[in-house]
């Protein structure tokens, strides 16, 4: 992969029309904080379905091409991507149900999933990289939250693919026991044909009954 000379201190106003790149994991390195791990989450906006978090920690030395933003990459990349990231770096997965989303907020439960996710790391980093404006709460390390991290940092971005891959297959499976919905071709979302079955069958063990959008429904 070819990398870009890395600023001595990464902005808030990167060119993201250039893609991610490395250069805030190796300023910290500079500083003697290694490893780094990036975080990002899958499905804060659906109706359905758990919120899914990924930590990852990328090999300087074996950086699969083509990390980006999951939203920007096919779903024939994601999934390339996905198997070349397990291959080559560590990596850390977490969930959050519908049922915890309810009884706390999406916020919160996206920020606990990425928690955990970090925990789960089999390599302690010593420092994250989140995406977004928050840092969760109760890191085992020190973190700092980066916005639109996905398009500006290859280990969020890696992240960002290795959380929204296992959601959507996640979704594909609940597809096959909950078959009036399509979770398997929306994952979740508030599309035309996922609004009208919840009219027509009800909700399901997997709705996010805390939803405005979702409650709106079923008045």
């Amino acid at each position: 992969m070819k990398r870009r000379a890395p600023p001595d201190s990464p902005t808030l106003f990167q060119d993201l029309s250039k893609g991610p790149d490395f250069s805030m994991e190796l300023a910290l390195r500079r500083q003697g904080v290694w490893p780094v791990a990036g975080t990002d989450e899958a499905g804060r906006g659906p109706l359905a379905g758990p919120v899914v978090a990924a930590a990852v920690i990328l090999d300087p030395d074996n950086i699969p091409d083509g990390l980006n933003d999951s939203k920007k990459l096919s779903a024939a990349k994601r999934d390339q991507l996905f198997e070349q990231i397990l291959a080559t770096a560590f990596v850390s997965i977490a969930s959050s149900s519908a049922r915890l989303i309810d009884k706390t907020d999406i916020r919160k439960a996206s920020l606990d999933a990425m928690r955990r996710a970090v925990a789960g790391l089999e390599l302690r980093a010593a420092h994250v990289l989140t995406d977004g404006r928050d840092v969760p709460p109760g890191l085992n390390c020190p973190g700092t939250a980066v916005i639109k991290g996905d398009g500006r940092c290859v280990s969020i971005a890696a992240a960002s693919i290795i959380a929204k891959v296992s959601r959507d297959r996640m979704m594909e499976r609940a597809g096959t026991v909950h078959t009036a919905y399509g979770f398997e071709i929306h994952a979740g979302y508030g599309t035309a044909k996922h609004r009208s079955a919840i009219v027509e069958h009800g909700p399901c063990p997997l709705h996010r009954l805390s939803f405005k959008t979702f409650r709106s429904d079923l008045d």
